[in-house]
């Protein structure tokens, strides 16, 4: 999408976007909740276009890159995940980040649009092993604000960090009323 035309639908739908990233910022893992509708996809097309992240790709189901749609998902810079086997997805997208100074992802940490009490971890090992800065990244359908926060470089403790990451989540409002986790 082009990014007039996000400026403008933005602009009459009465979204912000709020974005405390340093100019210049390459690499990084956009963690992207909370993820309850079918429109975060638009409105996140919006958002890149507007906050001018071209680079930035995102992981989704490999079921959604088959015919007759799936073009959309690879010209959009999908990445297909194959959720269902251990396909070292850690590795795959680290080597992106090696192999590509531009590379950025979009990841939601839920994996699904359904609650769950206990998000996947995967960004935050991509982002260790990467060493790439995470970019918190809310949807709050609520205030009618995209946010990115500033960047946020992962530890050693990823269960003290999940736990952080997940309660920053709880203050803003999904498309669809759900509980968010914790």
């Amino acid at each position: 999408m082009f990014r007039p035309l996000a400026v403008f639908l933005f602009k009459i739908l009465g979204w912000k976007v709020i974005d405390h990233r340093p100019p210049g910022l390459r690499q990084c893992i956009y963690v992207v909740a909370p993820h309850t509708s079918n429109w975060d996809f638009p409105l996140g097309l919006m958002a890149r276009s507007y906050g001018r992240l071209e680079n930035a790709r995102y992981m989704a189901k490999a079921e959604l890159f088959k015919p007759p749609f799936g073009w959309i998902f690879k010209v959009t810079g999908g990445v297909p995940v194959d959720r269902g086997k251990s396909a070292h997805i850690v590795d795959q997208m680290a080597a992106y980040f090696r192999n590509d100074p531009d590379f950025a992802i979009g990841i939601a940490p839920e994996g699904t649009r359904k609650y769950v009490a206990k998000w996947k971890t995967g960004f935050w090992h991509i982002a260790r092993k990467a060493e790439v800065p995470l970019i918190l990244t809310s949807f709050d359908y609520g205030r009618k604000q995209v946010i990115f926060r500033e960047p946020y470089m992962v530890g050693d403790d990823v269960e003290k960090e999940m736990a952080w990451i997940q309660e920053y989540f709880t203050q803003f409002k999904g498309k669809n009323e759900r509980p968010t986790a914790p």
